[in-house]
């Protein structure tokens, strides 16, 4: 489809997308001036611009500790994911690094790209993490040492069952979900919430991103490190590398349906977190990126794109999943939307199709026992073309071109 019949055929997303432009530049403008903050904000657009975006709906303390939190466990993860480090050298800095934040001279060269800047000038993010409240900082650092403990075990383990699977998501993920909660709670904004419920708020991303990034994960250089659990992949093929040859792909796509039914399990514990939610802008924080999750997996089941290339949402549905979550009736809406077209990709020959429908039909009951679905304003599915939206986004488009040139005037 070509950008003119995109836009056609999406035309109710092209205001939001321009919103999202706009806002993009917005939020480069607006870096602070202290170097470490400067650093600390244009990094995390470098490194996770959608979470720069989401991030925006906090308020300013903790929205600063928000940040730290976010560039201290990229950097953890940073040593983790470098194959290159050996383990005799990792796994004690992986022990350590939650002493090593507290330290404004300490850093330590690895990654790649973006990723190597933020572990070299990682002194400055140090900074930033002892100017936040106390609060923030036992927070930070707790979280922090559990999971560089969590990465350390399984650098030399493999992912062999699913409750290895569920653990290893816990360590890398689930304790970002009690980190946040821990957060929040510190802010004096929202109750804390219950760990199981913050657990699976980190699961649900965290297994949404190692299904949909097998191909990158696989082709990782100089060596690849996968997190899909032995016992499912084993019942479809002898190596996980089987699954990027077209002749396997049958079997393949039945592993990829396994995994996003195993994810689905964690769906109902985020709509109940999400749901005990009392501050608006916490609440969308925290909101967005589980659409984004649901969204994804509905993509990605039964679609053997995931072994050849890049499955991701458009950025235009991804504009309007930010532009338009404002309460649970959206977040019910969205997911029941998502979870209806991941039913209607089931195959009935797949071994795990009645699991499947069983975990959709669960989620589905959820959204529509709140008596919210009717109340939504955020709606996944296409809408009809109209000429009003058409000259909306040619007036907004001839905005967007015209704000740069009039700032740099």
């Amino acid at each position: 489809m070509g950008l003119l019949g995109t836009v056609v055929a999406y035309s109710e997303e092209v205001y939001p997308l321009v919103k999202l432009k706009l806002a993009a530049d917005r939020i480069r403008r607006q870096i602070p001036a202290e170097p470490h903050w400067a650093f600390s904000y244009s990094m995390l657009q470098k490194v996770s611009r959608s979470f720069a975006l989401v991030i925006q709906q906090l308020g300013p303390q903790l929205r600063n500790a928000v940040c730290v939190f976010y560039l201290v466990l990229r950097a953890l993860d940073t040593v983790e994911d470098d194959t290159s480090i050996p383990s005799d050298i990792k796994v004690p800095i992986l022990q350590n690094f939650y002493r090593h934040i507290y330290d404004r001279e300490w850093h330590f060269s690895c990654g790649t790209k973006d990723y190597k800047v933020l572990m070299d000038k990682l002194h400055l993010v140090s900074i930033a993490f002892l100017e936040l409240d106390r609060s923030y900082q036992k927070a930070i650092e707790d979280i922090t040492k559990r999971m560089g403990a969590g990465m350390a075990k399984f650098i030399c383990k493999e992912v062999e069952t699913t409750d290895d699977y569920d653990e290893y998501c816990h360590y890398v993920a689930g304790l970002v979900g009690l980190g946040l909660s821990k957060l929040f709670h510190a802010s004096g904004s929202e109750e804390l919430a219950p760990d199981n419920l913050s657990n699976s708020m980190g699961l649900f991303l965290q297994k949404t991103n190692i299904i949909r990034d097998y191909l990158e994960d696989i082709n990782e250089i100089p060596k690849s490190r996968m997190f899909w659990p032995r016992q499912i992949w084993s019942k479809y093929a002898n190596k996980l590398e089987d699954f990027k040859y077209v002749e396997n792909s049958t079997k393949a796509v039945q592993c990829l349906n396994d995994l996003v039914t195993n994810a689905l399990i964690h769906a109902e514990d985020c709509l109940q977190y999400m749901s005990a939610l009392k501050d608006l802008s916490i609440f969308r924080f925290a909101a967005i990126p589980q659409i984004m999750a649901i969204g994804t997996l509905a993509l990605c089941y039964n679609n053997v794109e995931v072994f050849r290339g890049v499955v991701k949402m458009r950025r235009g549905l991804t504009a309007k999943v930010i532009d338009q979550t404002y309460s649970m009736s959206d977040v019910y809406g969205a997911f029941y939307e998502f979870s209806s077209m991941l039913k209607s990709k089931i195959d009935n020959s797949d071994p795990n199709a009645s699991l499947t429908h069983k975990r959709v039909d669960a989620i589905q009951k959820a959204c529509i026992s709140s008596g919210l679905l009717n109340k939504r304003s955020l709606h996944v599915s296409g809408s009809k073309f109209h000429y009003v939206t058409l000259l909306t986004m040619v007036v907004f488009l001839l905005v967007a071109m015209l704000i740069p040139f009039l700032l740099h005037k």
